[in-house]
């Protein structure tokens, strides 16, 4: 690496070099000009006007053409002022300016170029400024690395470094502000003292006085930012009444074009969250999508005139044009396909996935579930979920055969696709009485075995059950009918509690027979025991009697054979 001032030492060495060669040769003495040029120095100087170059002492290859044009300068070199008092208070190397009073004050800033009336005129020691325009960093003083192209760029700068401003006073007002870059008429036009901003367009970044990292590309694109930083507009108007907003991206003419406070707020398209003034982070993605938003937080916007009237909704999402497209204050939303959920107004919690599903939903419907192609849902209806279209003939639903629960209750679905399941609570019904003999149309059904078509199933499993035509003819209420009317299936449900009822009613004569049978057996066995008793009885008269003729009867003789 080079040492500080080697690269000047290498310059006068090869200029000493080329002088001697030149000697050595003997150059011409005949200039091809005739009158020869005055004004022509040795060590490669020109001088040109009253007082241009008068304190030259060893410097080379310097150039002055007008009255007091580096009149100061002793032993710099390279630096070329070409103006009435251009460079005049010069001392240092390397710097060229063109133009009246251009580098005025310069005295031992280097390496830089000024050409314009007034550029860079009060630069002192700064060094490495480029200014192109009539009063182009005018107002330098130390500030180095700069480049101003336009009339009065970077006219106010003093101390601000790496700045690029190019256009008609852009970054006229920065002092001491750096890494700024600004191109076009008035861009950064009234920044002081912030940093790493960049301005392209008329007018973009205008007010910004102290905002830092912000990007703006477009005629007024953060215009009237002050304060704000970490700002990314591209588009005409973009976030052009951001003040103090910080963290926010627009990209589209006019998107964010009124956010004033808001922060961390991403727009993609033009008008995209137009309105928004303190709303916070809010994505809009599409022409006006959130374009009325004013202080609504955490929605998200993708398509054409999504969300477009929120105005104060927060963590709604929306997807597709004209999703959620009336909703104003309403929150916690999901809309996702065109027309999704677009006419519902203040409804909080829906969810809408699908062209044109929830859009039944006007007003303040809260926490529907419709999922499918226009699957509008009801007006006026809320909790409730609704599924598929009118043209939906099948459903598959993984992870429920074979998924075994220990209670619960039989889902029913009726021919509109409802849900749900029987409630047998009190407080549910009406006009309770007994069944009494309606269940004994259960004796006139038809059981039978049958297998369902091939279409319905392929593996034509045998099937135990009732016909429902059958049914109707004998209790049209134990059948269940499909959105046309048509006879569909039995109330298999239905049937369980008549035979439960039948059952009773069984059971109440098998009771009343065992009841009749028990009284019959009791008196039977009273009988019995009275009849057992009264044998007994005469049983034991017998005995007496028998007793009494046996004592009764006469004492037996024995008779001799030998008497």
């Amino acid at each position: 690496m080079k040492k500080p001032g080697e690269e000047n030492v290498i310059k006068r060495i090869s200029i000493l070099i080329t002088a001697a060669v030149f000697g050595l040769c003997g150059a011409p003495k005949v200039f091809g000009v005739v009158p020869a040029p005055d004004g022509g120095y040795p060590n490669f100087t020109t001088a040109e006007g009253e007082n241009a170059l008068l304190n030259l002492t060893t410097g080379i290859g310097n150039t002055a053409v007008g009255s007091f044009s580096l009149e100061s300068i002793t032993t710099g070199s390279f630096s070329t002022g070409i103006g009435a008092d251009a460079l005049v208070l010069n001392t240092g190397d390397d710097n060229t300016a063109t133009g009246a009073a251009a580098l005025l004050l310069n005295t031992t800033g280097a390496n830089n170029t000024a050409d314009g009336t007034a550029t860079l005129l009060n630069n002192s020691t700064g060094s490495d400024n480029t200014a192109v325009g009539a009063f182009a960093l005018n107002g330098n003083t130390t500030g180095g690395s700069n480049t101003a192209n336009g009339n009065q760029a970077l006219v106010s700068n003093s101390t601000g470094s790496d700045n690029t401003a190019i256009g008609d006073s852009a970054l006229s007002r920065n002092t001491t502000g750096s890494d700024n870059t600004a191109t076009g008429t008035f861009a950064l036009f009234l920044n002081d003292t912030g940093i790493n901003n960049t301005a392209s367009g008329v007018e973009a970044l205008f007010t910004n006085i102290d905002g830092t990292d912000n990007t703006a590309t477009g005629a007024f694109a953060l215009a009237d930012n002050t304060h704000g930083e970490n700002n990314t507009a591209t588009g005409s108007h973009a976030l052009l009444n951001n003040t103090d907003g910080g963290f926010n991206t627009a990209t589209g003419t006019n998107a964010l074009g009124q956010n004033t406070r808001g922060g961390s707020n991403t727009a993609n398209g033009a008008d995209a969250l137009f309105a928004n003034t303190d709303g916070d982070f809010n994505v809009a993605v599409g022409v006006e999508a959130l374009n009325a938003n004013t202080s609504g937080g955490l929605d998200t916007a993708v398509g054409f005139d999504a969300l477009l009237h929120c105005t104060e909704g927060f963590n709604n999402t929306a997807m597709g044009s004209n999703a959620l497209f009336f909703l104003t204050t309403g929150d916690n939303n999901t809309a996702v396909g065109h027309d999704a959920g677009a006419n519902l107004t203040t409804g909080n919690e829906n969810t809408a996935l699908g062209r044109s599903a929830g859009a039944n939903l006007t007003t303040n419907e809260s926490n529907n579930i419709d999922i499918g192609f226009n699957v509008g849902g009801v007006t006026g209806e809320s909790n409730t979920i609704r599924i598929g279209n009118n043209n939906i003939t099948n459903t598959f639903i993984r992870g429920i055969s074979g998924a075994t629960i220990a209670s619960g209750a039989t889902v029913l679905v009726d021919s509109d696709g409802h849900l749900g399941t029987v409630t047998s609570s009190q407080r549910f019904k009406e006009n309770i009485k007994p069944m009494v003999k309606a269940s004994e149309a259960l004796f006139s059904l038809k059981p039978v075995t049958f297998r369902y078509k091939k279409e319905i199933d392929p593996a034509a499993t045998q099937q135990f059950g009732l016909v429902a035509e059958d049914v109707e003819k004998i209790s049209p209420d134990l059948v269940v009918r499909d959105e046309n009317g048509n006879v569909n299936s039995v109330r298999y449900d239905q049937v369980n509690a008549m035979l439960l009822n039948e059952f009773l009613k069984e059971h109440k004569n098998v009771e009343k027979l065992r009841n009749e049978f028990q009284s019959i057996l009791a008196l039977q066995k009273k009988q019995i025991h009275a009849l057992t008793a009264r044998v007994k009885q005469q049983a034991e008269q017998i005995q007496k009697v028998g007793a009494k003729v046996e004592a009764n009867r006469p004492a037996t003789q024995v008779v001799l054979n030998n008497q």
